[in-house]
């Protein structure tokens, strides 16, 4: 199995934080509306994210286990769907750095599933319980996204259910701090990451991570 770097997805997550506040940034503004303010608006906000979170596990384990049995037959194949995976993370990296906008096309593949979702998501709410935001976070998970695409690309090449899991877990703990604090001080938030330095710094910095990944694939 290809050792698809943990860290590096941890990192995209987090430096993804500009694109989470235009992609999700409708979502948690209704979500967070009316909330309390406090301890138990804190909780809430924390079940939204842990629903959101155990989406994208899910979805890397399924990812995973499906590509097992194919991967564990081919090397070929495995090689291939590593390259993908981290010219995805190149691409994502441009799109951040607002240098490319090729990434979104993936996006318009979801569209489909996410529009017969949206109603579960409204019937929801308000949200008066962590329950409630659990539950709905985890359908927020299924957002189309193409940051979320293109981690679960490595997901597919690690080539188990339990990698595929670890994956996607380790972006999703990247997309916390951003999505917490969103829903805490959105608009300040969303004013300081959408400066172009910081798009632009970040946006290199998985650019540089996709490349290093390919990298070190060439070396060994």
């Amino acid at each position: 199995m290809i050792d698809t770097s943990l860290f590096v997805l941890f990192l995209a997550g987090l430096l993804g934080g500009g694109h989470c506040i235009g992609m999700c940034g409708g979502i948690v503004t209704a979500l967070t509306f009316n909330l309390p303010s406090g301890r138990q608006r804190w909780w809430i906000l924390l079940g939204y994210n842990l629903g959101r979170m155990a989406s994208y596990v899910l979805i890397g384990a399924l990812l995973g286990a499906l590509a097992q049995g194919a991967l564990n037959q081919t090397r070929t194949l495995q090689l291939l769907l590593y390259v993908l995976a981290n010219v995805m993370i190149i691409a994502m990296g441009l799109y951040l750095a607002g240098l490319s906008s090729a990434i979104t096309l993936m996006e318009k593949i979801g569209q489909p599933v996410w529009r017969r979702l949206q109603p579960w998501v409204r019937g929801l709410l308000p949200v008066k319980s962590v329950g409630q935001a659990i539950l709905a976070g985890s359908i927020w998970g299924w957002v189309p996204c193409g940051l979320v695409y293109s981690a679960s690309l490595s997901a597919l090449a690690s080539g188990s259910a339990r990698t595929g899991a670890l994956a996607m877990l380790c972006f999703a703990l990247g997309t916390l701090p951003n999505l917490m604090a969103m829903g805490a001080f959105a608009d300040a938030l969303r004013s300081a990451l959408q400066k172009r330095p910081i798009r632009l710094a970040a946006g290199l910095a998985v650019t540089a991570l996709g490349l290093m990944q390919l990298g070190r694939m060439l070396l060994h």
